[in-house]
């Protein structure tokens, strides 16, 4: 009889707690936003690419041509920590024999890549043509974007959480329910997008490569869990 009392004792102290926990729902929402802003610098990746009987000797143009070509930048106000060598490489060049049967080498190609950052972004245009002028004629590709993104990711990251608290709600009204207190926050996903960017070349040797920056998107994205709240 004793344990009986006791079981009964302890099942009504339960039943408050097993009663809420049955009853609390809880909304899980994920909110996005991008902001965009002018970009104030510049990543160039360019290099020089020089053929050679030899292995040697398409190094040895290689090397002359990627000298010139970093003397270049630096006369285009450069610095030199803003430059890094990011790719070196030296082939031999595999073509068809005249009989169609197999390869052969005939000469080598040597190749020096080079990541620029054009702090100044004004100038951009100007260094990639001073570059060109002299040994690059490689050019991978050009991005623009931030010097320092945090202030905008700070503000895409509130963006975010006000995009998932109208978001939420939205939907708990439509359930009927309240929002109650935020059980967690999780930031996901987020990062740089380059808007489109047009460019041109002019052929004319006096005048520097027209670029057009545009905008680069920052975007956040964040997870909140909330108790509803009947």
């Amino acid at each position: 009889m004793r344990l009986l009392i006791r079981f009964a004792v302890m099942a009504a102290l339960l039943w408050p707690v097993a009663c809420m926990a049955e009853g609390v729902g809880t909304l899980t929402v994920t909110g996005m936003a991008t902001v965009h802003a002018v970009p104030d610098q510049a990543i160039l990746s360019l290099g020089v690419t020089t053929t050679g009987s030899t292995a040697a000797a398409a190094m040895a143009a290689n090397n002359v041509a990627a000298s010139a070509m970093m003397a270049r930048l630096i006369a285009a106000k450069v610095a030199d920590r803003d430059m890094q060598t990011t790719g070196l490489s030296l082939n031999p060049n595999w073509v068809m024999n005249a009989a169609g049967t197999a390869q052969e080498i005939q000469g080598y190609i040597a190749s020096t890549m080079l990541t620029v950052r054009i702090a100044a972004l004004e100038t951009a245009g100007s260094v990639l043509d001073a570059a060109i002028l002299d040994g690059a004629n490689t050019l991978n590709g050009l991005t623009f974007g931030l010097s320092d993104p945090h202030p905008i990711e700070d503000e895409a990251r509130k963006a975010a959480v006000a995009d998932a608290v109208a978001r939420a709600q939205v939907l708990a009204e439509a359930a009927g329910e309240d929002l109650g207190r935020i059980l967690s926050i999780t930031e996901g996903g987020g990062g740089h997008q380059p808007m489109p960017m047009p460019m041109l070349y002019k052929a004319a040797a006096d005048s520097a490569v027209p670029l057009a920056a545009g905008e680069v998107g920052v975007s956040a994205e964040v997870t909140i869990v909330w108790q509803l709240v009947p």
